[in-house]
């Protein structure tokens, strides 16, 4: 059997700590600038960036593929929106881990596998723990809204994504700028020129790197040594991630029933990957 590239194992995990980061540093600026304007700003200036890295003005698309692409980018759009909207009414952690529930339904709906019903029993049960806080029994229903919406959207994300994937990097380019195009008038219109101050426009930038150019790099790197599946495995750790990212950065305090929930989403998530995972490995 052969042994995994450590080092696209360590690029893969440090991918998914700088989004999770990125995430908990987004909510920082929410004073600001608000929700809209700083998904306005990492979305604008990814585009930007990876237009620069990309040219995706360069590639040659076959028009049938346009319509694809501009639903990709819609939804990278309203994804951002959706979850930062989350962000501003319930802790990072738990918004995160209802997020992740799009792509997990998605990957079991996929296979129709006997043994999912355990997966979709820890996922459940996670999702039944995370309403109970410190001091109360309750989320806000407007928050817990927004990231039920992020994840249907994450899940229409996915299923764009993989018909667009045989454009490869220009295609992820052409869709964040369609995204720009849909989100930076969102964020003008609710902020103004506020959203162009330097020093709102450089915490833009450190959102926008930590959230998008970091783990868009290093993702490339690691999938190059990677197999998807083993990658899955590692990214089920987002809920548990973003919530210890929520705790560091913003002090956001969860119980250790909100913990035990998101652990559990975290369990089901890899399950749903697991047997891809085992029928991956070489022997």
């Amino acid at each position: 059997m052969q042994p995994i590239p450590r080092l696209s194992m360590t690029a893969a995990f440090a991918s998914l700590l700088s989004l999770q980061v990125g995430a908990a540093f987004a909510k920082t600026i929410f004073p600001l600038v608000g929700p809209e304007g700083v998904a306005a700003l990492r979305i604008g200036i990814t585009a930007l960036i990876l237009g620069l890295m990309i040219r995706p003005w360069t590639l040659k698309i076959e028009r049938s593929a346009f319509p694809n692409v501009i639903m990709y980018g819609g939804m990278i759009g309203l994804m951002n929106i959706l979850i930062y909207r989350a962000f501003h009414h319930i802790p990072v952690g738990i918004a995160i881990s209802i997020e992740v529930l799009g792509p997990l339904g998605v990957s079991l709906l996929s296979t129709k596998r006997k043994s999912d019903i355990v997966w979709i029993g820890f996922a459940l049960f996670g999702v039944m723990m995370l309403p109970f806080g410190l001091s109360s029994f309750s989320l806000d229903i407007i928050g817990v809204l927004y990231a039920v919406l992020a994840a249907i959207s994450w899940g229409i994300y996915i299923s764009y994504a993989s018909k667009i994937a045989h454009i490869g990097a220009g295609g992820v380019s052409i869709g964040m700028i369609v995204a720009a195009l849909f989100s930076v008038p969102i964020g003008v219109t609710q902020i103004g020129l506020p959203l162009f101050k330097p020093e709102v426009l450089a915490l833009g930038l450190i959102v926008a790197i930590l959230s998008s150019t970091i783990p868009f790099l290093l993702d490339v790197y690691a999938l190059k040594n990677l197999p998807k599946s083993i990658f899955g495995v590692l990214m089920s750790a987002s809920p548990a991630v973003s919530a210890i990212a929520g705790w560091f950065i913003l002090d956001e305090q969860l119980s250790s029933i909100q913990w035990t929930g998101i652990f559990a989403i975290s369990i089901a998530c890899i399950g749903a990957s697991l047997p891809a995972y085992v029928s991956a490995k070489p022997v």
